[in-house]
């Protein structure tokens, strides 16, 4: 485990990112490296600009006497400032912690108090006032607000302290196991822990993930999965400051189609939660029953696939990917159908969210997570957990040092918590959490996400969770999709059919024996989803308990609103 002032052992094996941009901003000073859409224009800023802007805020902060080592602290959506503020943490050696932009107040104050950040940077939000909560709270924190009109009230703004500051001269010197940012996980069950990150391991993912796809200059990425999630820091912030690779940040939610089709770019990220939501915006318009007749005409094939390709700006994408949650193969299934083949990866905050890509893509794997990548080597437990090892991994849990040597064996196998097989080629499938699996009143234990992933295959829904802790046998919980002209009964006789043919499939014990209708969705506000879009099941299990243990006899579906 690191130890913030540790001594360092040697310079870094590779260049992190603080030299990056320096590199970049000497090399190629006036290319455009972030596009930042602003009504509906891109705000262009060069390497040079970035660099210099970073640089600035470095001093700025030194000048608020901010140390050498000292957490700063980033609740911000995605923007081209997000980016700057990030890179200014290394070039003038603190320690960034990023907060997710939808994290309530608590969650907001546990992660500035616990990692003791001297700063809070607060930025672009959809309601900044969690933040603002906190800020009042903590008088004695530095706080700093970046230009958007949702930013929080600061003591100080971005664009003032850049004005009063030339940029540092300083040049830090990182080593391989020097700690570079604090993140805390999303928390599906309890308090979140602080992942440890070094710029070694960093660096080694991103390079690894960049010679793997085969990322280039030329590329073009688009950043909007939250950046305090571990996935977007590493495979777009990542692969665009070591790749010195042009990235651009959406507008709005309101927008986001558009802002893809602004950019068009070559390499994709998104969650199986956003992938459904597009497949079902094409199937309002679109009908299956019809899509599936033109796809049959040669000709119109070809035009149907690049029409909706280019309806979601990914026309030039030579790569998607998916991750973070558990996904549909039928889903993917259907996106191949349509000509776009996405790429399932799998990873955690722990490993660098560079575990297992299906890349290059092949077909016949959808339903695995893809086999491991370069560097990486995976195996199964005795208990069928999976493992992982290689560079690229944490160094343990911020002031939490028994769950750090809990989190690796003595061969330093790092324990994912899932689990899962792999099969004769080494392409891995996740068969869910050891913890998601329950155990019903009649002792017998139901692993949900296998039995849920067919249920997406079978239908078309929001988003479902599969309930039974203690129940005597387990309970669908749905969010139906918002039809146009909804007609309930219609829905509850599809949901049957769908219910009892997959009850046909599994043992007694894991038979479903009811269907509740949600009334209101699921969502980060309500806090039954992480900010990744990960259902918090153990709140789902403990809110619908005892209509579950009171199930109403002889009736498979019920509407919650109807109770």
């Amino acid at each position: 485990m690191i130890m913030p002032n540790q001594q360092p052992a040697a310079g870094c094996t590779l260049p992190p990112p603080n030299e990056m941009i320096l590199k970049w901003a000497e090399e190629k000073p006036d290319e455009i490296y972030l596009k930042q859409i602003i009504d509906r224009k891109f705000v262009e800023y060069t390497f040079g600009e970035v660099a210099e802007q970073a640089l600035k805020l470095v001093s700025a902060l030194q000048s608020l006497g901010i140390k050498p080592g000292d957490k700063v602290a980033l609740v911000s959506k995605n923007c081209a400032q997000w980016f700057i503020c990030d890179l200014a943490m290394m070039l003038g050696d603190f320690v960034s912690v990023p907060i997710f932009p939808t994290a309530g107040a608590e969650t907001i104050e546990y992660c500035v108090t616990h990692s003791e950040s001297k700063v809070l940077i607060a930025g672009k939000l959809d309601d900044p006032k969690a933040t603002a909560e906190v800020i009042a709270k903590l008088p004695d924190i530095v706080s700093i607000s970046l230009p958007y009109d949702t930013a929080p009230d600061c003591t100080y703004t971005f664009e003032q302290l850049l004005k009063q500051h030339a940029p540092s001269a300083d040049r830090p010197s990182h080593y391989d196991d020097k700690l570079m940012s604090i993140v805390y996980t999303s928390g599906t069950s309890g308090v979140p822990k602080g992942a440890m990150l070094t710029y070694g391991a960093f660096s080694w993912s991103v390079q690894r993930l960049i010679d793997h796809i085969g990322i280039v200059e030329s590329d073009r990425l688009f950043s909007y999965l939250p950046l305090a999630h571990i996935t977007e820091r590493v495979y777009i912030f990542g692969s665009s400051i070591m790749g010195g690779v042009v990235t651009a940040f959406p507008e709005s939610l309101d927008t986001f189609i558009e802002d893809v089709k602004m950019q068009r770019p070559t390499l994709f990220i998104s969650v199986p939660r956003l992938w459904t939501l597009f497949q079902q915006r094409i199937q309002d318009k679109l009908p299956q029953k019809r899509l599936n007749i033109l796809m049959k005409i040669p000709l119109v094939n070809s035009l149907i696939k690049k029409k909706l390709a280019d309806g979601l700006g990914l026309d030039q994408a030579r790569v998607l990917g998916c991750g973070s949650a558990p996904v549909s193969p039928a889903l993917l299934e259907w996106y191949r159908s349509v000509g776009l083949n996405i790429t399932e990866a799998w990873g955690m905050t722990e490993s660098f969210a560079y575990s297992t890509l299906n890349y290059p893509f092949r077909a016949d794997k959808i339903g695995s997570v893809g086999n491991a990548g370069p560097g990486i080597e995976l195996k199964i437990a005795e208990d069928e957990e999976i493992m992982v090892r290689g560079q690229g991994m944490f160094s343990g849990y911020y002031k939490n040092s028994e769950s750090s040597q809990q989190a690796f064996d003595h061969e330093g196998w790092l324990h994912t918590g899932d689990i899962g097989f792999i099969d004769n080629d080494g392409y891995l499938t996740i068969q869910g959490r050891k913890k998601d699996t329950f155990k019903t009143a009649k002792g017998k234990f139901v692993a949900p996400v296998p039995i849920e992933k067919k249920l997406f295959e079978y239908s078309r829904v929001e988003m479902l969770c599969l309930i039974g802790l203690g129940l005597p046998a387990p309970i669908l919980l749905v969010v139906p999709h918002d039809f146009p002209n909804f007609d309930k009964q219609r829905y509850a006789r599809t949901a049957q059919r769908v219910v009892e043919k997959m009850n046909q499939q599994l043992e007694s014990h894991q038979q479903i024996k009811g269907v509740l209708m949600v009334q209101d969705p699921w969502s980060i506000e309500n806090g039954l989803l992480t900010p990744t879009l990960k259902i918090k099941r153990h709140l789902l299990e403990q809110k619908y308990h005892d209509i579950g243990q009171n199930w109403p006899k002889n009736q498979l579906i019920v509407w919650e609103q109807d109770l």
